[in-house]
């Protein structure tokens, strides 16, 4: 994993003109049924965040590549769900991710469409919330409105924490790299959590507010 993170990396440093393809590329594979539970993005993401900072990457087409890779992978993950139906999580490889699988479905019963939200940052619930989404059959309009609007939140914030370090690496200097690196890994998994739990919380109390019927 190592090796695939620093040949990715080095692929990109050398040929910029492809860093937003390649981003595109990344996201749309962590956003995929199965395979994004093996692709490393978050990482990767750091480092052309951090070029971005430094002004070596134009950010627009970055930021562009990417929510269309993000977009593109949820879609496509949906429509294996809702093509496929229930019988996709008793079949491999899901059948050897039950906790994960259960724990996806369950953001989706009490979430509804907020889960396709809270799962772009929820680490390995990203690659099959929209899975569990088309085998619920959730209206395509509506997952498709969360889906697009959910990658343009998701990209710009795990781009932001190398964004800033690349800002701020010359400030530091060389001797301050791994506290910039690890400061920048801290960032992005606080902001992840705290736009989870806050659209969490947003959802119980629309629900406690709704008026009951009365008998």
């Amino acid at each position: 994993m190592e090796q695939y993170i620093e040949y990715v990396s080095t692929f990109i440093e050398t040929h910029q003109e492809w860093a937003g393809v390649t981003l595109g590329l990344l996201a749309m594979g962590e956003s995929l049924l199965i395979i994004g539970l093996a692709i490393p993005a978050t990482a990767l993401m750091l480092l052309v965040g951090g070029l971005v900072g430094s002004g070596t990457l134009d950010p627009l087409p970055i930021i562009a590549w990417g929510v269309a890779g993000a977009a593109l992978g949820d879609a496509i993950s949906y429509f294996i769900g809702r093509l496929l139906g229930p019988r996709i999580v008793r079949s491999w490889p899901l059948n050897k991710q039950r906790r994960t699988v259960a724990r996806a479905r369950y953001f989706f019963h009490k979430y509804g469409v907020l889960s396709i939200f809270a799962g772009r940052f929820l680490g390995p619930l990203r690659a099959v919330v929209p899975s569990v989404a088309g085998v619920m059959r959730m209206p395509h309009w509506r997952f498709q409105c969360a889906n697009v609007l959910s990658a343009l939140i998701w990209i710009p914030i795990m781009l932001m924490p190398g964004y800033l370090t690349g800002r701020s690496v010359d400030a530091l200097g060389s001797d301050n790299m791994n506290f910039s690196i690890l400061f920048s890994g801290v960032l992005s998994v606080v902001l992840a959590v705290w736009i989870a739990r806050a659209m969490m919380r947003k959802r119980q109390t629309n629900h406690i507010n709704q008026p009951r019927n009365k008998p």
